[in-house]
C-alpha cells in the first residue's frame, strides 16, 4: 500500500491498495483506525470524502463504511438475541414494543442518522397518539439498549450512542381496594382458581405472571410454605413466604389435591390459567368495583402489611420489589391512612395533656400596658 499524500497527524491519509481499483482513505474514529474506500480514482474527490468523515466524527456522527449500511433494524435483531440468550421474561413486551411503536418510527432509518431531533420527533408523535411518558419512556429504553448492544459489539455496528431523553413520569399506583370492598368482591367469586388466585394475591402482593406460573411443587402444605424459585420471577430472584392465613391454606390444598408436582396451581379444568381479563371484569362489575385492576391487589396487599406494621424492607421482600423507589410509587399510604395516623396521634396527645385549656392567660396587650406606664 502506497500512501500518495503526507498529512498531518489527526487529518488522516489517502493510500492505494493494490486490490483495488479505487483510492482508500484512513482515519481514526473513538482512538481506532477506519479504513474504507473512497469509490473514486481521483485524489481530489477521496480527499473531500475524507474531509467528510473527519467532519462527521468532530460532530460526534458515526462513521465507517459498515456503520453506513447498517439500519436500526438491523439492531433490534441483536437486542431480541440478547432478551433470547439471557431468557429474560420481559421479551414478549419488548418485540411488541419494537413491532407496534418503534418499527414504523425507525425501522428502515440507518442507525448513524438517529440523534435529538429525531428522537424528539418520536416523542412528539407517540405523545399526538396519548401514550403515557412512563411508555414512551420504556420504548425510548429499549432503543437505548438495542444501541447499547451495537457499540459493544466486534466490529462495533455504531460509533455512537444518541442522547436518550428520560420524560418525567407521573405513575404513581392510583387503585386499592378497603377492607368491605374486597369482602364484596371474594363474595362474588364463584370459581376455586379465581377464588384462591384472588386470597394469594391480595396476600403477598405478588404479580400475575409469578402467580399463573406456580406449581404444585412449590406449595408445601405440611411445611405451611409457597416458594418461587429463582429466575421465575421479574427481578430474577427466589422468594419464599409462609402461608399464615388458614383461609388461604384450605384454597391451596383444594387446588392441588389431585394434581401431579408439574402441574400448575391455578387451572380451570384441567388447563391452565392463561388469559382470564373476561372472568375478572365480570366479577369486578359484579362486585361494584369496575375498573379495577388485578395488579391493584398488589397494592392493597402492602398498603395491608403496612397498616399492619410490616417493615418496609419485610414487604419488599415479600412482594418482590428491589427498590424503594419503585415501591414507593405504589403510594402504599392514602388519606385514609393518614387521617387514621393524626386521630390516633390526636388521641394518645389528650391522654397526657395535664393543662386545661379554660383558665390559661391570655397575653398582656402591649399598647394598652405601655399607656398606663407599665413597661
Amino acid at each position: 500500500m502506497q500512501q500518495l499524500q503526507q498529512r498531518q497527524r489527526g487529518e488522516g491519509s489517502i493510500y492505494e491498495n493494490p486490490r483495488s481499483r479505487y483510492l482508500w482513505i484512513k482515519y481514526y474514529s473513538g482512538g481506532k483506525p477506519v479504513r474504507e474506500s473512497s469509490r473514486t480514482a481521483d485524489p481530489a474527490k477521496a480527499a473531500k470524502i475524507l474531509r467528510q468523515r473527519i467532519g462527521q466524527i468532530e460532530r460526534g456522527e458515526s462513521v465507517g463504511p459498515q456503520v453506513d449500511r447498517i439500519r436500526v433494524a438491523d439492531l433490534a435483531a441483536g437486542l431480541f438475541r440478547d432478551y433470547q440468550v439471557n431468557n429474560r421474561k420481559s421479551l414478549v413486551d419488548v418485540e411488541a414494543r419494537w413491532r407496534l411503536h418503534l418499527q414504523p418510527f425507525f425501522g428502515s432509518m440507518k442507525a448513524a442518522q438517529l440523534g435529538s431531533t429525531l428522537l424528539a420527533q418520536y416523542i412528539d408523535q407517540r405523545q399526538q397518539e396519548h401514550a403515557g411518558n412512563a411508555t414512551i419512556n420504556r420504548e425510548l429504553a429499549c432503543l437505548k439498549r438495542a444501541y447499547r448492544l451495537a457499540s459493544l459489539a466486534n466490529p462495533p455496528q455504531v460509533l455512537r450512542i444518541p442522547e436518550f431523553p428520560h420524560l418525567q413520569e407521573d405513575n404513581v399506583r392510583q387503585g386499592c381496594l378497603t377492607a368491605d370492598q374486597y369482602a364484596n368482591l371474594i363474595a362474588h367469586c364463584d370459581e376455586l382458581w379465581l377464588r384462591a388466585l384472588v386470597e394469594t394475591a391480595v396476600t403477598y402482593g405478588w404479580r400475575v405472571g409469578e402467580l399463573l406460573n406456580l406449581r404444585v411443587r412449590q406449595v408445601d402444605l405440611a411445611g405451611r410454605t409457597v416458594r418461587l424459585e429463582p429466575g421465575e420471577t421479574k427481578n430474577r430472584e427466589g422468594r419464599e413466604v409462609v402461608i399464615a392465613s388458614s383461609t388461604l391454606l384450605e384454597l391451596l390444598r383444594q387446588c392441588v389435591t389431585g394434581k401431579d408436582q408439574d402441574d400448575h396451581v391455578f387451572t380451570r379444568g384441567d388447563k391452565p390459567v392463561r388469559d382470564f381479563r373476561k372472568s375478572w371484569e365480570n366479577l369486578c362489575t359484579a362486585a361494584g368495583v369496575p375498573g379495577l385492576l388485578f395488579h391493584d391487589l398488589r397494592r392493597t396487599a402492602a398498603r395491608n402489611l403496612r397498616a399492619a406494621g410490616v417493615p418496609e424492607e419485610i414487604i419488599m421482600r415479600i412482594a418482590g420489589w428491589k427498590t424503594s423507589g419503585v415501591f414507593r410509587r405504589y403510594a402504599i399510604v392514602d388519606q385514609a391512612d393518614v387521617r387514621d395516623a393524626l386521630q390516633k396521634l390526636n388521641a394518645s396527645r389528650q391522654q397526657h395533656l395535664t393543662t386545661p385549656l379554660r383558665g390559661l392567660q391570655r397575653p398582656r396587650n402591649r399598647h394598652k400596658s405601655s399607656e398606663h406606664g407599665d413597661d
